[in-house]
């Protein structure tokens, strides 16, 4: 069973604005797959997801991230915190999209 993806506001606001703005078409499809990717296995090797150290998650939890491109300009990332799975749910665990953004 994969993992559970959920959104804070601020992922869901930014995933929105990525799949209407016909600009970013492409974008948005590499952003697709690699969520597909995450919820499967976050240890995928085109992710290459990797502990980011510069923030916390909510309740301190370790922050990840994870490649949506790579080898472009402004390529696009996702953070995420990864927590253990609820006992009312078949999935692996949930993992939390905080942010979807350009590689700073």
């Amino acid at each position: 069973m994969p993992f559970e993806l959920k959104y804070t506001e601020e992922a869901q606001l930014q995933f929105d604005a990525l799949s209407k703005d016909k600009g970013l078409t492409k974008r948005f499809k590499s952003i697709r797959k690699a969520l597909k990717f995450l919820a499967q296995d976050p240890t995928y090797p085109s992710l290459n997801t990797h502990k980011y150290d510069s923030i916390e998650g909510p309740g301190k939890t370790e922050v990840f991230e994870a490649y949506a491109e790579n080898k472009t300009p402004a390529a696009y990332r996702i953070f995420w915190c990864y927590y253990p799975p609820q006992k009312d749910t078949e999935a692996i665990g949930t993992i939390t999209i905080l942010a979807i953004t350009p590689h700073p």
